[in-house]
């Protein structure tokens, strides 16, 4: 949807309509209400939470309606709406009925850039998307960029809000931006810099509606790329996405992976993470930019992702030396890959955050043998391609969740040895997990890994994948004193 009208809006006075009261939403209103606009929110929820936030917006004079999702408020002329909305929504075809435009945040974001003192020109984006990892590099890459001495963050998806980003009192130099195929459904505008695409797996296609509109949407990220679009080279379907992309003149396709690059790439060689595109004569030579050692933790997907935040750091002009420096500085945050300890020679594993397939599948590579737990809301997702890919480093399975069936004939389908172990029906929280650590334990041997890679969805057992990982750290916790 377009309205040229807005091509260049002019906020005092302009009739928006903010669609849902969540964090991005109330961000995105109080910023609107701030450059003048006539702010309306709609939310289709009623609850007490929503209630509160709508009278803290109301006292600052924005309008809020709530129970009311679908109808268009008489004379709007633009829609901001928060990234979960899919595009099917009632609010969104009386939209376009009546030739409404619809811009998420990040959308306004872009649009509200200021120039940065002295360049005449916003700060940079250094834009990161795919299935899986987009946090942990967009925090890798804002690691870098520090190292280097910029004025950075991680925001968009992760992080700090890019509308506060591109608001701060005090300009960033340059901004590491984490964006969902959500936010990017609803930002026709956004161009960066430069940007990546981590991987591709059939994710979130109830609100996309299709496998092709999902890959469409996360393709929207190569759009106006200047100097480099960043690809897997173990995932054919990100380099198509660079191929269809439209971007300015001179801008280079840079391939990232685990083998031995060829010019243009970046890759490693002899436990080196190396640069052969942003070195003069890359057809002969290449830049050391660090070890897999300097990656925490040095598993083979995070390798992947700190050579996709390098390549986009390389592409920003970043010397080989902060590169190392950033690695080495990055944590990444709780429920990834995390080692919560070893009890009885016996590592325990927290990778709760793998919440589908992909996810799951990186995370299984990394170890051998493995006593898996998995299970929860599969969400459409189906198995046997992982229990097929990961059978061989099995040493035993313990199903959890309201979808365990799924994978228990997946793993009767392609690992029929492999001893599974189903946790008790209709428990949850500390005390489900205390009694699946504990199972687990009992199936693993002295230098096993337990790995809590659960592949589904975390809502019928605990409040988010958070708490399942914290659970799962305490019972651990619970077995050393034991």
């Amino acid at each position: 949807m377009t309205n040229p009208q807005l091509t260049n809006p002019q906020f005092p006075e302009l009739p928006v309509v903010v669609a849902g009261l969540g964090v991005s939403g109330i961000s995105a209103a109080r910023v609107l209400h701030g450059l003048g606009a006539r702010v309306t929110v709609v939310d289709g929820g009623s609850g007490p939470g929503l209630v509160a936030r709508a009278a803290e917006l109301e006292a600052q004079g924005v309008t809020v309606r709530l129970g009311d999702g679908a109808s268009l408020p008489e004379g709007t002329e633009l829609i901001v709406t928060s990234p979960g909305w899919a595009p099917d929504s009632a609010l969104f075809a009386a939209a376009e009925a009546a030739g409404v435009p619809v811009w998420g945040d990040v959308e306004l974001a872009w649009r509200l850039r200021k120039p940065l003192p002295g360049t005449g020109e916003p700060a940079p984006w250094l834009a990161v998307t795919g299935t899986n990892g987009k946090t942990t590099t967009v925090q890798m890459l804002a690691s870098i960029l520090a190292a280097a001495g910029k004025r950075t963050a991680a925001v968009g998806n992760v992080g700090v809000s890019v509308l506060d980003a591109v608001l701060a009192e005090e300009p960033y130099d340059v901004l590491a931006v984490e964006l969902s195929s959500y936010q990017l459904h609803w930002a026709p505008s956004l161009r960066p810099y430069s940007a990546a695409v981590l991987n591709l797996a059939p994710d979130h296609l109830d609100w996309h509606g299709s496998m092709e509109a999902y890959a469409a949407d996360k393709g929207r990220i190569y759009e106006g790329n200047v100097v480099a679009c960043v690809y897997n080279l173990a995932d054919p379907a990100t380099e198509a996405l660079v191929r269809e992309a439209d971007v300015e003149e001179g801008c280079r396709a840079i391939g990232f992976g685990l083998g031995a690059p060829s010019p243009s790439n970046f890759g490693v060689v002899d436990g080196l993470l190396v640069d052969r595109a942003f070195i003069e004569d890359r057809t002969k030579n290449a830049a050391e930019l660090g070890s897999v050692e300097d990656v925490n933790p040095p598993a083979p997907h995070n390798i992947a992702n700190a050579l996709a935040a390098a390549a986009l750091a390389r592409a920003y002009g970043v010397e080989p030396k902060a590169v190392r420096e950033g690695l080495r500085a990055f944590r990444p945050d709780a429920h990834r890959i995390a080692e919560v300890g070893v009890v009885r020679e016996v590592t325990y594993i927290d990778d709760s955050k793998a919440t589908n397939t992909h996810a799951a599948a990186a995370s299984l590579a990394a170890y051998r043998p493995i006593v898996w737990i998995a299970g929860g809301i599969a969400k459409g997702a189906t198995f046997d391609d992982l229990v097929q890919g990961a059978a061989e480093r099995l040493r035993a399975v313990v199903l959890i969740g309201q979808d365990r069936a799924l994978i228990r004939e997946a793993l009767e389908r392609h690992a029929p040895d492999v001893p599974v172990i189903e946790a008790a029906e209709g428990q949850t929280g500390a005390v489900a997990m205390a009694e699946v650590v504990r199972t687990a334990a009992s199936l693993a041997r002295s230098g096993d890994t337990v790995l809590l890679a659960p592949a589904c969805a975390s809502m019928d057992m605990f409040t988010n994948y958070g708490e399942r990982g914290d659970m799962f750290a305490a019972a651990v916790r619970g077995l050393a004193n034991e």
